[in-house]
């Protein structure tokens, strides 16, 4: 399935977002224990182009949060066509649901975020349809990041 960034017909999540009011998505998992670490990709559109970003801190041996001079790779990728028509795919079953305030530690993610044109502000909370698409969504990420490292 090919996706046009101009189409108003081409959706993604249950709630049937139109890809082109997509402008970012985010994946970040942290740790602030023992061996902290920090890992974020990010994809964004702008100018009709897909663009991966990543970023993974470490902190061996210590304690978080981890800052700009605890990270060990990071880059920015511009997607090609089929790329970009893969990550859209993650997204066409998901579900995106109401941002809420939480005072929970301890958690370490992943926590992921839609950001498209008529969000609001608030409705930008992302999961994906199953944990099978999540696993192959992060071996998808890790094979970008890989590919730009080559």
């Amino acid at each position: 399935m090919l996706f046009n960034n101009k189409k108003k017909k081409d959706t993604v999540t249950k709630s049937k977002i139109p890809v082109c009011d997509i402008s970012e998505f985010y994946y970040t998992c942290e740790n602030i224990n023992y061996n902290a670490s920090f890992l974020r990709y990010k994809f964004s559109v702008n100018d009709e182009k897909y663009v991966f970003e990543y970023e993974i801190r470490e902190k061996k041996g210590d304690y978080g949060p981890t800052d700009e001079n605890d990270i060990i790779k990071k880059g920015t990728y511009e997607l090609s066509n089929d790329e970009k028509n893969e990550f859209i795919l993650f997204l066409k079953d998901g579900e995106v649901s109401l941002r809420k305030a939480s005072i929970k530690t301890g958690e370490t993610g992943p926590w992921m975020y839609l950001y498209w044109k008529n969000d609001k502000g608030k409705y930008q909370v992302f999961n994906f349809p199953s944990y099978a698409m999540k696993t192959e969504f992060e071996k998808f990420c890790t094979e970008l990041m890989n590919r730009n490292n080559d």
